[in-house]
């Protein structure tokens, strides 16, 4: 349907004429069971994700096991089973624990479709009856009442105070009141003659033409927006990919040129074969992916003590990497509960501290705490708040909360402050219409209570209550005045006042006395603005992203610290300036299209994107984010699917903490690949240099797998705990286009490789001339690589500054690597069933100082590398 011809423009008679519909009858039965059948089900469709064996199976589809699984193949055809069930071994666990750490498939278009899985009061031949919504069609009429989930999107025909909850869709923080009018052009937001599919009727109740179903709903569009966003890959996953396919091609190339140098060289096929495979399988970091997802999961336990929950293990690490934070407004940055902080009563002004729906606070005037009896009128306008109001202040598990409306809600709790909790009992009830403009109340002491929009009310007045209670003449132009400084400070006014009648019935308004204004909104959280401040310290921009109104979110902006300016949905939907994206802070009355475009817009400016939602309406720039943060107590089921991380507290700072956290993680992994590069590119050296020097191989494919699976492992493990830098938010995010080495670090691996290579090829020429046998030289290469790869841990526990012993005071886990060594390596060199399976031999004291000298030499070396590269 064309936007000129959409329901919400047109009147509601002549939407149900075009549907063939009847106002008051609804559909035929025969005619509803046609539509069906033409239309089909009032259900969104499902997308399904690979299943468990196929997710099982893409954990080889990588570069590296490639190489690993060709190597176990040649070495089974070379009859060195032991060798290819060893190597077959590695590869299948790493794969088991790549499938266990893989979340499960995501279920954000399941759960959008579950959300249309109910039940609707429709009128079919004049009868009200409940259907099935999925058996809705278009042209059916449907009844809504409060308490109702709206089953597809409606044309309203006829309201009765009518107000939906759109939050989920919109974003919008309050619910909205509906009418039946036709709008000439209105954003999705303001469209109050429609009424949404997935949306829930809070108040009312309204009957309304069905128009869209399933996938032609405004739901329906976010499921395909959901559905054509493709999950981006995480920084840290990118990296590694490219990190794979460099070293599967290096290694590669370097194993066939290491064969034909052996076969041109006059030695056997075979051997060279095996020489090959000893050189693929060692210079491919079979340790990486098992030390990367312990540092995941660590990080992963630390920030589910710290209130996030991450469901996808390489968010972890991407959160560190985040320079643009791109929060939701209600309940992130606010409390998601409406506060009353002023009140006009009487000619004065009157502040209420306190926040929530908890009635701790007190009201003060000038400066001081004041007595309800010395403020008579300032007493009236908080009863009539209390008085006329149809919600419930309740206190559940410790905390408080309210049942019906929560501006409601927050006129209990400023009377609540002030020690008021009762009026007399009420007789009747005028309830609030969009027509009518007020709500009234009549109590048993015959005393009216009215309270509506200032602008409404303030005409229904003949006079003002004065600051003693006395009447007083009434100054509409400065009331008036008074609640437009109040919008301007983004609070929602109500006015109040008071009538008396002794009528049984409020058929007709008494004579109002005007009491005052109650001024509201949606406070901040209390730890939201230094959370803010945080992270703008460590680089990352932040910016808020709302469907409330462009005052609103400027204030609330304001007082968080973000005064980058304000943009609007309308503006988001031209093209704009990356510049401007980046300059402005706060984005209000933004759709889901345009927030999907604005992470769109910032990552294609090279930003690491993290965003945060609850509602339906955030899911598909939830999905598109490079990590999506979900609300874990007022989020939707679909933002939950759609997100990375889901926070238990709702709150920014969680995010604030977690960054930190992602940095730490980033930190430690970066640490324990420049640590363990150096022996994969030690042990392809030393093989090449044994093809082209023309001696035995220096160690075999076994024991390289022994060293890649055991002493990296045990010695990768204390960079998985290590503390994180305290200065670690102080510092700017990476550069997201730099790659995981610096250049620094890069010549620091192959300082130590060079240094691996020259002791471990030297140690072994020199005990062969020796005449020693083969097993007892490649035990020494052996040992060479695993001592000088602990004393390189303690070089590589800091990246810029010694931390020998006070590595192992802040990481004990590092006495315990230590330890653990010592005796693998003791076990190796020393029990007869070891020298059997991995062909070592004993070895002496003067060959474990020779193995000794080179690892402290490596050690000192690189410390004084670290010396002339750390900054002056």
């Amino acid at each position: 349907m064309t936007e000129a011809l959409a329901p919400y423009r047109r009147p509601a008679d002549e939407v149900v004429h075009d549907f063939g519909s009847d106002a008051s009858r609804g559909l035929a039965s025969a005619e509803a069971a046609e539509r069906l059948e033409r239309d089909g089900p009032n259900v969104l469709p499902a997308a399904r994700g690979p299943g468990p064996v196929l997710r099982f199976l893409l954990q080889f589809n990588s570069p590296l096991i490639y190489v690993l699984l060709a190597a176990a193949a040649v070495t089974a055809l070379l009859g060195e089973h032991v060798d290819a069930l060893v190597i077959l071994g590695v590869v299948v666990v790493n794969a088991v624990v790549g499938f266990v750490q893989e979340s499960r498939a995501e279920q954000a278009l399941s759960a959008l479709a579950a959300m249309a899985e109910t039940t609707a009061v429709a009128v079919r031949d004049g009868t009200a009856r409940r259907v099935p919504a999925a058996e809705l069609v278009p042209g059916d009429l449907v009844e809504l009442e409060a308490g109702d989930k709206v089953p597809a999107d409606l044309r309203l025909l006829r309201t009765d105070e009518l107000a939906v909850d759109e939050s989920a869709l919109t974003g919008e923080s309050v619910p909205v009141v509906k009418g039946t009018a036709s709008q000439p052009e209105a954003a999705l937001a303001d469209r109050t003659g429609m009424a949404f599919s997935g949306t829930l009727a809070t108040a009312g109740r309204g009957t309304g033409l069905v128009v869209a179903t399933g996938a032609r709903t405004e739901l329906g569009d976010i499921h395909r927006l959901v559905h054509t966003t493709g999950a981006v890959q995480t920084p840290l996953t990118r990296k590694i990919a490219q990190f794979s396919t460099v070293v599967t091609v290096a290694v590669l190339a370097l194993a066939v040129l290491t064969f034909l140098i052996g076969v041109l060289r006059g030695r056997g096929a075979a051997e060279m074969l095996t020489a090959a495979v000893a050189l693929a399988v060692g210079a491919i970091p079979e340790g990486l992916p098992a030390v990367v997802t312990i540092t995941l999961a660590l990080g992963t336990a630390r920030m589910v003590r710290r209130g996030a929950i991450v469901r996808h293990l390489p968010a972890v690490e991407t959160l560190g990497g985040t320079t643009v934070i791109c929060t939701d407004k209600t309940g992130t940055l606010t409390q998601n509960q409406m506060t009353v902080t002023a009140v006009h009563a009487g000619g004065r002004d009157y502040t209420l501290t306190g926040t929530g729906y908890s009635p701790t606070g007190a009201v003060h005037h000038d400066g001081r705490e004041v007595a309800l009896a010395d403020h008579p009128t300032l007493r009236e306008t908080l009863l009539a708040g209390l008085g006329c109001n149809d919600a419930r202040l309740v206190q559940r598990d410790g905390a408080w909360r309210i049942t019906g409306d929560p501006t409601e809600g927050a006129l209990l709790t400023s009377a609540a402050k002030a020690g008021l909790d009762r009026v007399p009992a009420r007789t009747a009830t005028l309830p609030y219409t969009a027509e009518r403009g007020h709500m009234a109340t009549l109590h048993a002491d015959g005393t009216v209570y009215v309270k509506g929009p200032v602008e409404r009310l303030v005409p229904l007045c003949r006079d003002a209550a004065g600051p003693g209670g006395a009447p007083a003449a009434l100054d509409p132009a400065a009331v008036i005045a008074r609640a437009e400084a109040y919008g301007h400070q983004a609070l929602r006014v109500l006015a109040f006042a008071r009538g008396h009648t002794d009528a049984g019935s409020l058929d007709e308004l008494p004579p109002l006395t005007f009491l005052g204004l109650q001024a509201m909104l949606d406070p901040p959280r209390p730890e939201a603005a230094e959370a803010v401040r945080t992270c703008h310290d460590a680089g990352v921009q932040v910016k808020m992203i709302t469907g409330d109104h462009a005052a609103t979110a400027r204030a609330i902006g304001t007082r968080v610290g973000l005064d980058g300016g304000v943009m609007t949905g309308a503006e988001l939907a031209a093209d704009v300036p990356p510049e401007r994206l980046r300059d402005t802070a706060v984005f209000a009355r933004v759709s889901p299209e345009q927030k999907l475009r604005l992470v769109q817009g910032l990552q294609g400016a090279g930003h690491v994107i993290a965003m945060t939602g609850d509602g339906v309406n955030d899911a598909p720039a939830l999905k598109q984010a490079d990590i999506g943060v979900a609300m874990g107590r007022t989020g939707t089921d679909v933002a939950k699917e759609s997100a990375d991380m889901v926070l238990t507290g709702d709150d920014f700072a969680s995010i604030e903490k977690a960054v930190e956290e992602g940095r730490g993680v980033f930190d430690n992994l970066v640490k324990f690949i420049v640590w363990a590069l150096p022996s994969n590119i030690g042990l392809g050296l030393v093989l090449v240099a044994a093809i082209v020097a023309g001696t035995a191989l220096p160690v075999l494919p076994l024991q390289v797998l022994w060293l890649n699976m055991t002493a990296v492992l045990v010695l990768g493990l204390p960079f998985a705990v290590e503390p994180k830098d305290e200065h670690i938010m102080r510092r700017p995010p990476r550069d997201p286009s730099l790659p995981l080495l610096t250049r620094a670090m890069t010549l620091r691996v192959l300082a130590v490789s060079a240094i691996l290579l020259a002791g471990a090829f030297g140690l072994q020429h020199w005990e062969r001339a020796q005449g020693a046998s083969s097993e007892v030289a490649q035990t020494i290469v052996v040992n060479v690589f695993a001592l000088t790869l602990l004393t390189y841990m303690f070089n590589c526990l800091s990246l810029d500054r010694p931390l020998l012993w006070h590595g192992v005071r802040r990481n004990p886990w590092v006495a315990v690597s230590v330890l653990a060594l010592a005796a693998i390596q003791l076990l190796y060199t020393y029990t007869p069933a070891m020298n059997d399976l991995f062909h070592s031999a004993p070895l002496g004291a003067a060959a474990w100082a020779r193995v000794a000298a080179v690892a402290v030499l490596s050690y000192l070396a690189i410390e004084a590398l670290k010396y002339v590269q750390r900054p002056r």
